[in-house]
């Protein structure tokens, strides 16, 4: 029977050089981190609260909150996906973990498999949650990109419903309490300067010149130096992240493979849960070689 798990009982905190990171813990067992994505109201509870009490039956898990979204403390200067990085880091170092299986969710999966890239060793199994790669065949931004600008510019409870809408596939799931507990985390003057910061549309117009600028290499040039056995998820219908964005992490991750849920949208892990769950547990626990 799956225990029911609370946000209280299962809060933590993590005192590091460079503020307090909080974060939520639940189940024994090998180590799964959990990154959580961006957007209004966004935090790694909401993303992950109903699958952890069936992921902590397998894994000891741990929901990382990323500076600059409300929960953990707050990190001046640089771009909120370079401060998520380093906070992943400061975590695994902080909580002394060498090596674990992660899940991110879009922005998340973008940081974990930067992780994946930048320190092998420390990534044994990805699992990410649409984001990772490059559209193909629609326009960029996508829909829900282009919806989430327009609310970070300018904030109100209309935009705020356009946006959730366009995050998923049933319409049912935007109900009066997701939109209320979204409103009152978005809106709160620090967290709303973090958006800004990344969607703006001055920042984000900002953000694409200077990579282009300094020639840096995108990070869906470099799925090939993913060591980690990797599980791409993707929802069919999504309108953030649209499917086609898949193709390119399915046939250049060197370990990787690909599981399209259909009648889903951005929100995979919420929208298909038990399908998720499924394909996920089967993945993080299949032996491999060398009994990874």
């Amino acid at each position: 029977m799956t225990k029911e798990l609370s946000h209280k009982s299962t809060l933590r905190e993590l005192k590091t050089d460079r503020g307090v990171l909080r974060y939520h813990e639940a189940g024994e067992g090998p180590p799964l981190l959990l990154l959580h994505g961006s957007g209004p109201g966004v935090t790694g509870w909401r993303n992950f609260r109903g699958n952890l009490p069936v992921l902590a039956e397998h894994f000891r898990c741990l929901v990382l909150e990323f500076p600059g979204f409300g929960v953990s403390d707050p990190v001046e200067g640089g771009h909120p996906m370079a401060l998520a990085q380093d906070a992943a880091v400061r975590f695994l170092d902080g909580l002394g973990l060498d090596r674990v299986r992660v899940i991110g969710n879009s922005m998340g999966g973008i940081v974990a498999t930067q992780l994946a890239v930048a320190h092998p060793e420390r990534v044994e199994r990805l699992v990410t949650i649409g984001g990772v790669g490059r559209s193909l065949f629609g326009p960029a931004p996508a829909e829900g990109i282009n919806l989430l600008m327009e609310f970070t510019e300018d904030p109100t409870r209309e935009k705020l419903v356009a946006w959730l809408h366009s995050m998923v596939y049933d319409p049912a799931l935007v109900t009066e309490e997701l939109v209320e507990e979204r409103w009152e985390q978005a809106t709160e003057p620090a967290t709303l300067a973090s958006a800004r910061r990344m969607y703006g549309r001055a920042a984000f117009a900002a953000q694409a010149a200077a990579a282009a600028k300094a020639d840096a290499t995108p990070l869906w040039a470099q799925l090939h130096k993913v060591q980690a056995p990797t599980l791409v998820t993707w929802g069919r219908d999504d309108r953030v992240s649209p499917v086609d964005m898949a193709v390119l992490p399915m046939r250049t991750l060197p370990r990787g493979e690909l599981h399209v849920f259909p009648d889903c949208g951005h929100w995979v892990m919420i929208e298909q849960k038990e399908a998720f769950e499924s394909a996920v547990l089967s993945f993080l626990n299949r032996p491999v070689e060398g009994g990874r």
